[in-house]
């Protein structure tokens, strides 16, 4: 969420970066809301001292009884302006930074790039058709189970999920990241506080109403709150985890593409990065993240470019977001494996986060995040650029050590 003060000090600053971000929303509506909340607070403040001081008169009944029912009307209408102006104020977006290009997915600039696609002196096949002849995807008893976008990992290709995890885990743990299994359930106050439910974010979770509970699509939905409410140590930050869980997703603006294979699925295991730092420690944090994801890709020796993503697709959250995209032979073309973002102060301002600072004030954390692994979209990418024309697989060299085999055939 916004700072208000900030907002009401240079609406037009924030008008800018709200468009920038491709979002519909007017500043002069949420300050007009925040102004007659506080004009119905304020008559509400006036009618209570009235009220006390009737209170103490020798016949307070009959003014008494229109103060009480004025005061009535007054909480209803304070019920309705507070519920619009906090559902405005939070739908209004993170600034992105300036240095984030302006413009939709198709404005995203690429940054970097390492390794050369692939050259086959054969037709590459697609990771769906290699893994089904092979025997590791299953998608059609998934199918039979639990429907459409869903698959089974057997046997080696479960062995190599595992492996990956555990090539991951040793390198992140080199830079102090505690390693933790969160749940996947949380509650609605959870949810909204990291910020992901508004703009057609509620269409995209699994929610159990009964319960009150989400589905997280990554496991940082479930870290972020980890600390809500908490004034942290100073002497703690930057604070540094790594999740692993499974993630859902309804994919439900995705019909018609990606209907093959395991990239676009509902439920996949992800290995996540998070951190909670000091705005002066967010931009370092933000860019060792990214360098870890490069680590990982390299390692296994992947063809990837990387995306310094455009204002119109960072999402609410984000100041600024990285991509790193492995290409993928059969598409002919590069696909996203990782992300990784800056979300300053905007989700612990939401979940009361805070820490003090030198001069002894408590100061809202920023929070930083990215992938290490989604482990459905790099097996497939593994697949794709390490095929052979037999349709076996060769294991990259830096995994041999966690799988105990050097190929899948």
């Amino acid at each position: 969420m916004i700072d208000i003060k900030k907002l009401k000090s240079d609406p037009d600053w924030f008008q800018k970066k709200i468009q920038e971000k491709g979002i519909n929303i007017l500043v002069k509506n949420v300050v007009e809301l925040e102004k007659e909340r506080n004009t119905i607070l304020k008559s509400t403040e006036e009618l209570n001292q009235k009220r006390k001081i009737i209170s103490k008169s020798k016949n307070p009944s009959e003014e008494g009884k229109k103060i009480k029912a004025d005061l009535k009307k007054l909480e209803e209408s304070l019920k309705i302006v507070e519920t619009k102006f906090q559902d405005t104020l939070s739908k209004i977006p993170n600034p992105a930074f300036d240095e984030v290009p302006i413009g939709g997915e198709d404005k995203s600039l690429v940054v970097g790039k390492n390794f050369e696609p692939v050259k086959f002196n054969f037709t590459p096949k697609a990771h769906e058709e290699l893994g089904k002849s092979l025997n590791i995807i299953d998608i059609e008893s998934a199918a039979k189970v639990s429907g459409s976008r869903f698959y089974y990992l057997r046997g080696k290709g479960a062995e190599l999920e595992l492996a990956l995890l555990n090539y991951a885990r040793e390198i992140i743990a080199e830079k102090n990241f505690v390693f933790i299994l969160p749940p996947v359930l949380i509650n609605s106050l959870s949810m909204k506080g990291m910020g992901y439910l508004e703009h057609g974010g509620n269409e995209e979770s699994y929610y159990l109403e009964k319960d009150d509970l989400y589905l997280v699509g990554t496991a940082e939905q479930s870290i972020g709150p980890m600390h809500r409410d908490e004034v942290l140590n100073v002497d703690q930050l930057p604070l540094r985890y790594m999740g692993y869980s499974p993630s859902f997703r309804r994919e439900s603006g995705s019909y018609g593409k990606d209907t093959k294979g395991i990239i676009r699925v509902h439920q996949f295991n992800k290995l996540e990065m998070f951190v909670f730092c000091t705005p002066e420690q967010s931009q370092f944090e933000h860019n060792l993240i990214l360098e870890l994801e490069k680590t990982l890709v390299e390692g296994l020796k992947l063809p990837y470019q990387i995306l310094n993503i455009a204002s119109g697709d960072l999402g609410l959250p984000a100041a600024k977001k990285y991509d790193i995209e492995v290409w993928f032979p059969s598409q002919l073309r590069y696909r996203e494996t990782h992300s990784t973002s800056n979300t300053t102060d905007f989700q612990s301002r939401r979940l009361n986060i805070k820490f003090v600072n030198k001069n002894n004030e408590k100061e809202l954390v920023h929070t930083v995040n990215g992938t290490a692994f989604a482990f459905g979209r790099i097996i497939a990418a593994i697949m794709e650029n390490f095929q052979t024309e037999s349709g076996s697989i060769i294991i990259p060299d830096v995994l041999h050590k966690y799988t105990g085999f050097k190929s899948i055939e």
